[in-house]
């Protein structure tokens, strides 16, 4: 048994970066939880020395010098550290010295913040979406009931009316009944078991792409993908994920488009796919995940809104009807998925995590850029 390939294979699979520094601080190794949070690959990052990565960092690189030099531990709690492109993470790390044939070396050890309150904030949806469903349901069907008599009442005094002006009025009766009709089905949402079949997502995203290409008001916004070519096909229901798909980037639309009669002519939606290594999803982990991405360069979504904009009914428009996000993130759901947004002014991005558990899938040409 091969105990250096076993070692490395441990460590890769660990949920807590792991980083190896000589006596001067260069990097030596990353597991592969360290490559997520420093966005850097293992071997990009060999000799690198730890102020290249660590941007801004001086503080922290002279208590590292001086831990080194004494020979002891120390840990510091809800850390922000700088990373490339000004990306900040907030983390707690450890740092662990230890000697190593007559040299000095240490292990940096990096507990992301941000992935446990991750997890914790798609569990606490995932229970509230929970009970919001079972409750909208019950209430649906209270609802659906005398809508049902209403209609029925209205289709009864039709046929015994002869004047054309009051059939008007029956018939405004039964259309709007059909309406309320319909907009509780859609607030309950599909329960049609899924047809999982083999699905490439870009042929999913690539559909979306063409029937937005149809709606008028996408004509001034450009649609742009970035796509990585290794990922291969999961099982999925298609259709489902084109309609999850399609609301977010129908979403991304309704915000460039914003409340001016007059479209912007500068509005951008980028599309990406991206494998994800060591993904958490719903308290699962899985070695392999597809993350799918939509951006709009639009205004944002209001800071007070981000935490309700999967709820049923909740919408930043006017004219919106809440309906689209909670459809989607229940489509996501029952793909055992993950889906997330961060939005600031001219960035929103929506984020679909999906297992890989296609067997027979090869890490081969995945590597992390």
């Amino acid at each position: 048994m091969n105990l250096d390939n076993v070692h490395k294979r441990l460590l890769d699979n660990l949920k807590t970066g792991v980083v190896l520094l000589d006596s001067d601080l260069r990097l030596l190794y990353l597991n592969m939880e360290a490559e997520l949070l420093l966005e850097i690959s293992d071997s990009k990052a060999n000799k690198a020395f730890i102020g290249d990565v660590l941007l801004h960092a001086e503080d922290d690189i002279t208590e590292m010098r001086n831990a080194m030099v004494q020979n002891i531990s120390y840990t510091k709690r809800s850390e922000e550290l700088t990373i490339k492109h000004g990306k900040t993470i907030l983390v707690d790390y450890t740092l662990n010295p230890f000697e190593e044939n007559g040299e000095m070396q240490a292990m940096l050890e990096l507990n992301s913040l941000e992935h446990s309150h991750r997890i914790s904030q798609e569990e606490s949806l995932h229970t509230a979406h929970s009970t919001t469903r079972e409750l909208v349901r019950g209430l649906a069907h209270e609802i659906k009931n005398p809508l049902g008599g209403i209609r029925g009442a209205a289709q009864l005094l039709a046929r015994e009316i002869e004047s054309e002006e009051l059939q008007d009025y029956t018939n405004v009766i039964i259309e709007e009944a059909d309406r309320l009709h319909n907009l509780v089905d859609r607030l309950v949402g599909s329960r049609k078991p899924l047809e999982i079949a083999n699905t490439n997502i870009h042929e999913v995203l690539e559909r979306v792409r063409s029937l937005v290409r149809v709606d008028a008001a996408s004509h001034n916004i450009q649609v742009d993908t970035d796509y990585d070519p290794s990922i291969p096909n999961i099982e999925a229901d298609d259709e489902q994920l084109i309609q999850a798909m399609l609301n977010i980037v129908r979403n991304a639309m309704q915000s460039l488009n914003g409340d001016s009669s007059e479209q912007r002519s500068d509005g951008l939606i980028k599309l990406r796919t991206r494998i994800a290594r060591n993904a958490t999803i719903d308290s699962k982990f899985h070695r392999l995940a597809i993350k799918i991405e939509v951006e709009d360069n639009g205004p944002g979504i209001a800071s007070h809104m981000l935490g309700k904009i999967f709820y049923p009914m909740i919408s930043g428009r006017p004219e919106g009807t809440g309906l689209g996000l909670p459809i989607t993130h229940g489509i996501i759901n029952r793909h055992k998925g993950l889906i997330e947004c961060s939005s600031k002014p001219g960035s929103t991005i929506f984020s679909v995590t999906l297992p890989l558990t296609a067997p027979g899938i090869e890490e081969k040409g995945m590597a992390i850029v």
